[in-house]
C-alpha cells in the first residue's frame, strides 16, 4: 500500500471498457480487493459522464479505444464535469501520442493493460494519494517521440476521413468549406509522411496522434 493510502471508505470505481468479457472480468479481479468497489460499469464513451453523475466515482478507468466517443475525450469530459473523479487511461497500445494527449486531457494516470492485476491495484491507491502514475516504458517512449507535428484541425480532417469519407462528406460534416478540408488533408499528409490519405490516417493512428 502507499505510505499516504488511508481510505476512510471503499474506494469506489467506475469501469469504462468496450468489451463485456474484458469488462466484467475486471470488475471481478477488482471487486476481490478489500478496499476497492465496482460502483458502475460502462461500454461507450458516452456514457460515462452521467454515470459519474449518478454513481460519484474516485476513481475512473478508461479505455483508450471506447465506442462513441473514445477514452481520452471521456476523460476531458470528466475533468470538466465531474474534477472530483481521479482518471486512470488503460491502453492495449502504448502509444507515445496517447500519453501526451491523456495528460493534456486531465488524466492522472496511464498505464499499459493486460498487466498484472497488482499494478493496476496500486495504481488506482497511489491515484487516491495525489501521484500521477504513468507506465515507466511508456513515458521514456513518449519523451523520445516528441510532440504530434498536426494540429487539431488536421487531426479533425484526418478523423473525418477514416471511413473513406469525400472531401465533400467531410466539408458538410465538418461544416468547413471543401477547399480548406483539401489543403487540411494535404498539410496533415505531408506531416506524417504518408503518400495517401488511408497511409496518414493510420500513421498517425499508430503514433496516437488521433
Amino acid at each position: 500500500m502507499p505510505r499516504n493510502y488511508r481510505p476512510a471508505k471503499s474506494v469506489r470505481i467506475l469501469l469504462a471498457e468496450g468489451r463485456g468479457s474484458g469488462r466484467g472480468a475486471l470488475a471481478v479481479l477488482l471487486g476481490m480487493e478489500p478496499d476497492l468497489r465496482v460502483v458502475a460499469q460502462v461500454g461507450s464513451g458516452d456514457a460515462v459522464v452521467d454515470a459519474a453523475l449518478v454513481h460519484r466515482p474516485d476513481v475512473a478507468l478508461l479505455d483508450v479505444e471506447l465506442p462513441v466517443r473514445g477514452g481520452l475525450e471521456a476523460a476531458a469530459d470528466l475533468r470538466d464535469q465531474v474534477p472530483d473523479c481521479r482518471v486512470l487511461i488503460l491502453t492495449t497500445h502504448g502509444r507515445p501520442g496517447y500519453l501526451r494527449r491523456a495528460m493534456a486531457a486531465g488524466a492522472a494516470g496511464f498505464l499499459v493493460k493486460d498487466g498484472p492485476v497488482d499494478e493496476l491495484t496500486l495504481a488506482i491507491r497511489r491515484l487516491l494519494t495525489g501521484e500521477t502514475v504513468i507506465d515507466p516504458a511508456l513515458a521514456a517512449a513518449a519523451l523520445n517521440a516528441g510532440p504530434s507535428p498536426l494540429t487539431a484541425d488536421e487531426c479533425e480532417v484526418l478523423r473525418a476521413s477514416a471511413g473513406g469519407a469525400t472531401v465533400a462528406d467531410i466539408a458538410a460534416a465538418l461544416r468547413l468549406p471543401e477547399s480548406e478540408v483539401v489543403d487540411l488533408l494535404s498539410s496533415a499528409t505531408a506531416k506524417v509522411g504518408a503518400r495517401s490519405r488511408p497511409e496518414a490516417v493510420r500513421a498517425a493512428r499508430e503514433q496516437g496522434w488521433l
